[in-house]
């Protein structure tokens, strides 16, 4: 068990290896850098009579006159030795700070909504198995396919009308407007937990659909397998059979989904809280990278990209639980 807990968290810290390049690379791809875009901004703005060398002593000042690859090191070297993420060229600011603040945010919508998915799928995917091709069962896959084929944004602005005529008022946002400034209290996280609810739900729904008919599909697999019919005909209880036998056997693609999940959720999370005004890590990442913020759109990218992994280190380990098969793999 150990050594498949050893080699597991080997690859899960070579994967972050490679993610840290492919981000660093890709934040690159675009051409010029946060200096060109500043120079144009200022150009543009009527500043004709700039020095001649004024990009470059900004872009020295920033070390964005060095080689791709030292740049790369030094970013990697100040992660691991210092907790140095780099510095904000837009928010004057270190970029560790900006993450920090946004993060935690991002971390509880996207573990509330990874909470809603499994309580909602998993007892759906159970009862539409069981009563496959009843009304129930047609019912939940035409919701299922509606959750998939709506997009995320259009669903929250749907919710947002909804609330604001009903409830006369818009629930944007991850606070009113009096807690917005106030310290913890409460009352305070009451108002929290009250906002959570309409981003939760539009972010899970489109995972919720596909857990679901996962769900549905390795049951009814399941049920069909000759064993389930031998524990039937020895006088086993269904309910009994059912939760002893096939569900255990299919949760084991259910919960190998839970890497799955949380890309999925960091992706419709951008989208959203851009729509729903959350203080979350979206709308930073998206401004950082329209405005080649490099150091802050790399490390959100790369701390998300790392929960994502561990993600899928932790449904390795529940697997290996699950399964005891899995370890000797």
């Amino acid at each position: 068990m150990w050594q498949y807990i050893l080699r597991r968290f080997t690859y899960m810290i070579f994967t972050v290896w490679i993610i840290s390049l492919i981000t660093f690379a890709v934040i690159q791809l675009p051409p010029g850098d946060y200096v060109s875009t500043m120079v144009s901004q200022m150009i543009n703005s009527g500043m004709d009579e700039l020095p001649p060398d004024f990009e470059q002593q900004i872009r020295e000042q920033y070390g964005l006159d060095q080689p791709l690859y030292q740049q790369y090191y030094k970013w990697v070297r100040n992660i691991v030795t210092e907790g140095n993420f780099g510095y904000s060229f837009v928010y004057k600011r270190d970029a560790k700070t900006i993450i920090m603040e946004r993060l935690p945010a991002s971390f509880a919508l996207s573990a509330f909504s990874v909470l809603f998915v499994w309580i909602v799928a998993l007892p759906i995917g159970i009862y539409s198995a069981v009563k496959q091709y009843s009304l129930a069962d047609y019912l939940f896959t035409f919701v299922g396919f509606v959750g998939v084929a709506v997009p995320n944004f259009l669903f929250a602005l749907v919710l947002m009308f909804i609330s604001y005529k009903y409830m006369d008022r818009a629930l944007i946002g991850l606070f009113s407007r009096e807690y917005q400034d106030a310290p913890w209290s409460l009352a305070k996280f009451w108002d929290f937990i009250k906002h959570m609810g309409i981003p939760v739900i539009i972010i899970g729904t489109a995972g919720t659909a596909g857990l679901i008919r996962t769900m549905r599909a390795n049951l009814l697999d399941e049920l069909n397998k000759p064993y389930v019919d031998t524990a039937r005909s020895k006088g086993l209880a269904e309910t009994t059979l059912l939760w002893k036998y096939p569900v255990r056997h299919a949760l084991n693609p259910f919960v190998s989904t839970v890497g799955w999940i949380l890309p999925s959720l960091i992706a419709g999370e951008l989208i959203v809280s851009i729509v729903l005004n959350l203080p979350t890590s979206g709308p930073v990442i998206f401004n950082s990278l329209m405005s080649q913020d490099m150091y802050v759109a790399a490390g959100f990218i790369l701390v998300l990209s790392s929960l994502t992994v561990l993600g899928t280190f932790i449904s390795d380990l529940l697997l290996a639980v699950l399964d005891p098969r899995i370890r000797l793999q």
